[in-house]
Parts: C-alpha cells; structure tokens; sequence
C-alpha cells in the first residue's frame, strides 16, 4: 500500500533491523528569531535507546564526520541544518557539493540502504539552527560552522540540553572560549572537541612517553605551525574580490553571517573554506592548526585546562586590515610560558607537528601519520602497568557517543578544547598590536597592564547576536 505523507508511527528509539526508528517527514524552516526553551537537561538514554544526532553545518568537515556518526549502531542521524541550501565549491580541491540538501540525500540514502526501504525519507532539514534545537527528539549536535558561529552554536545548544561535538578551533576571542566552557559546564552535558589527533595511536603514543619520562627531564618542546592562504582549488573568478550584487540564491547570507559585520558576499570570502583568511570570521591557519598541534602539545605536558602566564617573543605580521585576506601569513613565532616555568616555541618555521627534546639528545617527533623518536629502540618500549596510560578513544566520534551514555570523561573536553587554542589567541593579539611580549593573568581573564590588548578579548558581535541568548 501506497505511504501517505507521513512515515509510519514506531518507537522513536526502537533498535530494528538496520535503521530503527522511522522518523516524521523533513521540514525546512526559514531563518527568524526562534525561541529557546527554559530549563533544558541534558538528557543521557539508556543503553538500550539510539541517540539521536543531528548535524549543524554539513559542508567540508561535516562531511568527514557523517560517516562515523552513520556507521555507528547507536546512532540515529535525524536532522542536517546548514544555510546553505545546496551550493558548490566544498572541500579541499573544490570538489564536493555541500549544503541542508546534500546532507539531507547523504542520511535518507545509507538509512535506505540499510533498511531495505528504497522511501526512506526520515532526516529533517532546518535552516536556522534555532529550529533544529526546538526538536524535543534531538539528543546531539555535531557543530561544524565557519569558527566565527562557533560560540554562539555551543552556548544555544548547550542551553537547549544538547550533547555536542564541536568543530575545532573552539573560539577566536577568550570571552568566547570562557563563555562556552561555563556553558557546557553549568548544562552538564558532553562536549567533545572535533580535535582528532587525540584519537591516532601516535600521537597518544608520543604522549605517553613525555608523561612517563622515557626522555629524562625535558629540555625543550617545539611545536610547528603552518602558515598562508590557500585557495583549495578555486578558480581566479571564484576568488574574485568584487562583492556581488546578490548573493548565490541556495544562501541565506544574512544568518550565515550571523554575528560578523553586515557585508555583501564577496567571492574572495564568502566561498567555502575561504572565509578562514578573514579577521570577521577567523584567525587563520594559527589558530586553525594551533587547535592540532598545541593540543597534543598540552596533552603530553599535562596541561589541559591550563592557561598559560604569558607569550613572549612574538614575531609575525598581519597584512593591512583593509585586506580581505587579512589573517597572519608571514612567517611567525612565538614562546608559551607558563607558570611552573615550562616554555613552549611555537613557529610555523618549524616542521609541522611537535618536538619533545629531552636529556642525553633523547627526543620525540610526531606528526600525522608518523612517530620518531631518538633512540630508535625506544618506539618499541612497552609501558609497565604503574605507569601513565591515557585514553585510547579509537575514534573521536565513538567516544562522544559512548560519553553520552555514561556520562565519563571523554578525550577532548572542552576546557582541553579551549585552552589548546588560547595560547595562539594570545599570541595573535600580540601580532596585531606588534606586541613582541603579553603577560596573561588567568584568574581574571585579562592581560597585566595592557588596556589596548584587553579590548581585543571580546568578540564585537552585531546585533541582535550576543553570548547570551
């Protein structure tokens, strides 16, 4: 018998063969001001329950992670939010389509193929995330949006109840990050940080063996950064620094811009991956690779949640602010001191990954996808059982999920989240003010005696977008 518009009424959570709970039809809702319940909890399902996912943002990263949410039994992806409705130009050649209806075929089509049912029809779709929050049935976000939405989509569904998996770097101003890992905190639910180095063998294995002190007393930690712009397979045209009279018909840019300044879309900008080189939406590769490599970095130095005193010898310029690529693509530099006396150098002259130099020349390099170390013979030590044994995750995105069954520690918190990324935040008020030198003072947030670098620690959000909804 022919369906009628609706799907057929199951349980919500019911684990069937192959995709479970058939879900309502999609729905598209247009971008206006939504209101946010009171009161939400975080809610952690039973064993026995499926945790619904749903994905805000399905462009370049989203599309990496979909798979591991699509491909996990106790899992139910039930929504894709994106402005963008279905536009080109995503991924890292220019080669991938994304948007709400990309993302929306993407779940319909492997949920049919598992089922067996060729009609599946079960994702809804949104266009602004306030909608997406409303969904009482919803138990997750995975939050991949450009980094200047980041804060404001962890503090709403923080606030609203939500589970999140957020995309790296966690924020582009200290107020940000503060006001998200509060958030998080007083919601009480799982945060994990999309940095998925923590969850490579290597890197853990590296990590292991500071901890451990298999290279004596450390004697210096370097960590290399990338630095420039890229143009991720755009064309000239596409790349075009005149603003368009309209923007693309498949976008709402008014909310894509969000909390940045009013402007027209601009190719050079606007396009997919591009906006990473502009200062209304982004730090540029510092911040987006610190969120990688500063994070391992705190991890093997047990520094998670720990800010540091100060940046010092900071080197790096900025190009003029009237550019529209305006984020740090010289070469740059910078020492993290912190206050056990522990200093870190930070260059994107370095090569990229981290370096853990300890006594009699024993040393550690790590990057993706390989692992030295000097001696040779040391890759092959076994850790004895008193030792220090950190999380083996397997996969970023599984252990969310199992976190929010029970509620333990994940692997990338969002206070690791935070304070991985703060040291480049720092840093990068230094080189926009060519400061060579910024004492930080952690319990209050704020620099020692630096009124103009002060100012830059808050985000400068357009109305009617603020960190409290």
């Amino acid at each position: 018998m022919k369906r009628k518009t609706g799907l057929a009424a199951v349980s919500r959570r019911s684990f069937l063969a192959g995709t479970g709970a058939l879900l309502a039809m999609p729905t598209i809702i247009a971008s206006g001001c939504i209101g946010l319940r009171k009161g939400c909890v975080a809610r952690r399902p039973p064993p026995s329950e499926r945790i619904h996912v749903g994905m805000l943002g399905y462009g370049t990263m989203a599309q990496d992670n979909i798979g591991n949410f699509l491909n996990n039994d106790k899992v139910q992806v039930v929504s894709v939010c994106d402005v963008v409705s279905e536009g080109p130009l995503y991924g890292y050649k220019a080669e991938r389509v994304g948007g709400r209806e990309p993302g929306r075929r993407k779940v319909n089509s492997f949920y049919a193929e598992k089922a067996g049912k060729a009609d599946f029809n079960g994702c809804k779709v949104f266009t602004d995330f306030r909608a997406m929050l409303q969904d009482k049935d919803l138990d997750a976000v995975c939050i991949s949006t450009p980094d200047h939405w980041h804060a404001l989509h962890t503090i709403w569904s923080a606030k609203m109840g939500k589970h999140i998996y957020g995309q790296k770097p966690l924020a582009l101003t200290v107020t940000e990050g503060r006001a998200m890992v509060n958030a998080v905190g007083k919601a009480g639910i799982t945060f994990q940080t999309g940095a998925q180095s923590r969850s490579n063998d290597y890197f853990r294995m590296a990590c292991e063996f500071v901890r451990n002190g298999r290279l004596g007393k450390l004697q210096r930690v370097e960590v290399g950064l990338n630095k420039g712009h890229a143009t991720f397979g755009k064309t000239p045209e596409q790349l075009s620094e005149t603003p368009l009279a309209a923007p693309p018909p498949y976008l709402d840019l008014d909310l894509w811009l969000g909390p940045a300044p009013l402007r027209r879309f601009t190719p050079k900008i606007h396009h997919p991956m591009q906006w990473r080189y502009n200062l209304d939406y982004s730090c540029g590769m510092l911040t987006d690779f610190a969120a990688h490599q500063l994070d391992i970095m705190q991890w093997a130095l047990d520094k998670d949640g720990v800010a540091p005193v100060g940046v010092e010898n900071i080197t790096g310029r900025l190009p003029p602010f009237s550019d529209l690529y305006n984020t740090v693509a010289s070469p740059f530099s910078f020492e993290i001191v912190y206050g056990d006396g522990m200093r870190v150098f930070v260059s994107s002259e370095y090569t990229y990954g981290c370096r853990f130099i300890g006594e009699g020349g024993r040393q550690i390099y790590v990057t993706n996808g390989k692992l030295e170390t000097n001696p040779p013979e040391l890759i092959r030590e076994k850790l004895r059982d008193d030792e220090v044994k950190l999380i083996r995750s397997g996969q970023q995105e599984k252990n969310f999920i199992e976190n929010i069954y029970s509620g333990g520690q994940n692997i990338s918190p969002v206070t690791a989240g935070y304070s991985s990324v703060l040291p480049a935040v720092l840093a990068h008020i230094g080189m926009r003010l060519e400061r060579s030198s910024l004492k930080w003072d952690a319990a209050e947030g704020r620099f020692v005696n630096d009124v103009e670098a002060d100012a830059l620690l808050v985000p400068h959000l357009r109305a009617p977008w603020t960190l409290e909804p």
